[in-house]
């Protein structure tokens, strides 16, 4: 036998295999990348269509879930993870290997996963996605990072907490250090409390419906879920919350929009607007930024059961078309309208309450949004800053005197909170206003750790809610 004859035939190129539901979390995480797109709208319409092709059952979905949001959540701690195992610099890393790679990291370290499922399959979806060469890199960095476990590696990645105490939570707690700064600003006090704060905007926030008063209660909606499967609020008395996994559009009450998913922050914000109180006629209500509909909805139900009419102004006309759909079926009087808040089409104190939910930086909702904490940079504040005092400067003239406006916000920071109410009332970049603060912590009976007032501010930590934002004002002249 001669050597050719001796020679095994060459073996077929194997084509790489691919993983349906890392596939699903790759393509999500690179429209998150590519299209400055979220995560929470992104990733439904995905599992929709996967689920429709037959590809995915609900274990398939939940993999694929938990792969996107605890990749984006802990990314900033991946990154500096990834930094220590590669030979030059992370900005040189092309955003979808270091997807691939932040995501076996998370298989690695963030989950139960074993540590050879984690590391061949992300090299195998590599294989798929980037290409041989490039799966060779990811399967060497995986395998360092293997090494160790998410303590270690954090221990050897993060600055002691002595030497540089913002620094060290980034890189813990996966926040950027801008973002640590203002959250421990506007909470105060000391570590323990930080941290906590950190934490809890990286755990998965439960789905809280929103009974809509006159048109569904919670005990239809826990009847409907089952003891197993719903609880009742903590705080709100429209509230309840679901069980991991469950599916709100499956409900009957959700389906018609007799009830709808709402945090529970937002639905005190919307409750204590309404029960704030008032002397003199109480019938004409504005909610002067309603997008996506949420809180008007619930405004609009709350209003109905005092013979109230609402008005819902949106500047967005497909938000609009949002706050049309969260309302129909409102059982009293209500207008949607495509308007800008700061250009009014409505008279001077026209309205008794008014809530203006201004646009800011969305730094109290990280918990549902996490990618908003690497998209947003501390010049954005600046430019939401002119848009939000004049919201609540046109708010306060729309109201009659004696009203009632509620200035919200879904994020702590200070810039975007109290500095800004204090800004307007003083008349700081215009002319002082006429009203007085209205103690809101009252209007939200229960609920522990409200502050020193008058103004409230609800953590993610303290009342498992998003950081929701409410100042009461009266109008005085």
């Amino acid at each position: 036998m001669n050597d050719q004859q001796r020679r095994r035939p060459a073996q077929p190129h194997r084509r790489p295999k691919k993983d349906p539901v890392r596939f699903l979390a790759f393509e999500a995480l690179r429209a998150v990348d590519e299209r400055d797109a979220y995560a929470n709208l992104v990733l439904p319409p995905l599992l929709k269509k996967a689920r429709a092709k037959g590809d995915f059952d609900n274990r398939d979905a939940a993999l694929a879930t938990e792969l996107v949001y605890g990749t984006l959540r802990r990314q900033g701690t991946y990154d500096a993870i990834v930094a220590a195992c590669i030979d030059r610099p992370l900005r040189e890393v092309d955003p979808p290997i270091l997807d691939v790679l932040n995501m076996g990291v998370h298989q690695l370290l963030g989950t139960r996963i074993p540590t050879h499922a984690a590391v061949s399959a992300s090299v195998e979806l590599a294989r798929v996605v980037l290409g041989e060469g490039r799966a060779k890199f990811v399967n060497a960095v995986l395998r360092k990072v293997s090494a160790d476990d998410l303590d270690g590696w954090v221990a050897r990645v993060a600055p002691s907490y002595d030497e540089d105490a913002e620094d060290h939570l980034a890189v813990v707690h996966s926040h950027p250090r801008w973002v640590v700064s203002a959250l421990w600003d506007a909470l105060g006090g000391g570590r323990a409390g930080i941290e906590d704060l950190l934490e809890a905007d990286n755990e998965r926030p439960e789905v809280t419906l929103v009974a809509r008063p006159g048109r569904s209660t919670t005990d239809e909606l826990l009847t409907a879920l089952g003891d197993e499967n719903g609880l009742p609020g903590r705080w709100s008395p429209y509230a309840v919350r679901m069980a991991e996994g469950g599916e709100p559009g499956a409900l009957s009450a959700v389906q018609e929009g007799r009830a709808g998913v709402q945090d529970e922050g937002s639905q005190l914000v919307a409750a204590a607007l309404a029960n704030a109180p008032l002397e003199g006629s109480d019938t004409r209500w504005l909610d002067g930024c309603a997008g996506p509909g949420g809180k008007a909805a619930l405004l609009g139900a709350l209003a109905a059961g005092r013979g109230a009419a609402l008005l819902a102004a949106e500047k967005q006309p497909h938000r609009a078309r949002l706050v049309e759909r969260a309302l129909a079926g409102n059982p009293g009087p209500y207008q949607v309208i495509t308007a800008d808040g700061t250009r009014p089409p409505w008279q001077p104190g026209t309205f008794d309450r008014i809530l203006m939910d201004v646009p800011c930086s969305g730094l109290g909702a990280l918990r549902r949004r996490p990618e908003a904490r690497w998209r947003r940079r501390p010049e954005d504040l600046e430019s939401f800053a002119p848009l939000q005092r004049g919201l609540l400067r046109e708010a306060l003239k729309a109201v009659r005197v004696g009203g009632i406006v509620g200035y919200a916000t879904c994020s702590p920071h200070l810039a975007e909170t109290r500095v800004v109410v204090e800004d307007v009332l003083k008349g700081r970049g215009g002319q002082p206003v006429d009203a007085e603060w209205v103690d809101a912590r009252p209007l939200m009976p229960g609920v522990p750790a409200l502050g020193d007032g008058p103004d409230v501010q609800l953590w993610p930590h303290l009342h498992g809610t998003d950081a929701m934002y409410l100042a009461l004002l009266r109008r005085t002249a």
